[in-house]
């Protein structure tokens, strides 16, 4: 029999709950973040800009704070896991949603090639830097946005030059390899979250091809193009949180797994279970992406065992916005 399709009515109550969502000021983050507001949990909007996050949370209304993360600076992503922990002694879901797609050729403050250093290190590097807030949290989440285009990297990552210092720089493979990379990071997450019987589980989403201000780098000429043919394929932000949403609070989700649209070619359609190409179940790729992550940004990524269980009331909690 056809199942009822999943969508906002079936998120559950999230009374209680502290959601951090990076990038939330708008798109799919802001939509993310909407629901999860008006379900009642306390949504921390982690943006690099504190206006247009005051903006949302305007717009959102319920309990939303800020924090401000810029994911292109390694010193800012330490200064906000800093923050975090001065303003929150527990997390109860992490939804790492930001991201820059097929941008020129640029780099972070730390030197790494923009879509890499942004989409992958700087959300490695800032949930390394506040799992100890997620692990005794029973039922913790931390959700990673990927994207159908990881199916592009057929030929994986280039652990040589994951920069592209060497080679001439392709935006489009550039942005393919920093959404396999997202996979890689979160099914070896889950792996070692499992080993260590943790309270906390990863999995993964991707919002098909939906309408964001991602394209924004797209040659204007090609922007009109993508505009005109792409609006009969093309789903609002609204549906394209929908697997976001799913992956962070369907009771029945599990660790390591993947969520997309159900449409032709995934570009559209209710979330559901989808699977992610060979490369990204590559367990020597993901554990070398792993050390290679730790080495970049110097963070050390350890999931400790027989983390007692969290044993506060509702967590402290910053000024509402």
């Amino acid at each position: 029999m056809p199942t009822t399709p999943w969508n906002t009515t079936d998120v559950p109550d999230q009374s209680g709950r502290i959601a951090v969502v990076t990038g939330a000021n708008s798109g799919l983050g802001l939509e993310t973040a909407r629901v999860l507001a008006a379900r009642g949990a306390t949504v921390v909007l982690a943006c690099r800009s504190e206006d247009k996050a005051r903006r949302a949370a305007a717009e959102i209304g319920g309990a939303t704070e800020i924090l401000r993360l810029d994911l292109g600076s390694l010193g800012a992503v330490r200064a906000a896991a800093a923050e975090a922990h001065e303003r929150w002694d527990r997390i109860d879901l992490l939804v790492n949603n930001a991201g820059v797609m097929i941008p020129p050729l640029q780099r972070t403050a730390d030197g790494f090639e923009l879509q890499f250093g942004t989409n992958h290190l700087g959300h490695f590097a800032f949930t390394a830097q506040i799992a100890d807030l997620l692990l005794p949290v029973p039922g913790s989440r931390v959700v990673v946005l990927a994207s159908a285009a990881h199916k592009l990297a057929r030929r994986g990552l280039d652990f040589d030059d994951p920069n592209w210092l060497r080679h001439r720089y392709r935006r489009g493979a550039a942005y393919a390899r920093s959404k396999l990379a997202n996979l890689l990071f979160t099914y070896e997450l889950d792996r070692r979250l499992r080993a260590a019987d943790a309270r906390t589980i990863a999995l993964a989403a991707h919002p098909g091809y939906s309408a964001t201000e991602l394209t924004r780098y797209l040659p204007a000429p090609v922007a009109r193009l993508n505009t005109v043919l792409s609006a009969p394929i093309m789903q609002a932000a609204d549906r394209g949180a929908l697997p976001t949403l799913r992956a962070a609070t369907d009771p029945e989700a599990r660790g390591g797994q993947y969520y997309g649209p159900n449409g032709w070619q995934e570009w559209r359609g209710d979330p559901e279970l989808t699977d992610s190409t060979p490369a990204s179940h590559d367990r020597a790729a993901q554990q070398r992406l792993w050390t290679l992550s730790e080495e970049l940004t110097g963070v050390r990524f350890d999931i400790p065992t027989d983390v007692p269980v969290y044993a506060g009331g509702h967590g402290r909690s910053g000024e509402e916005a």
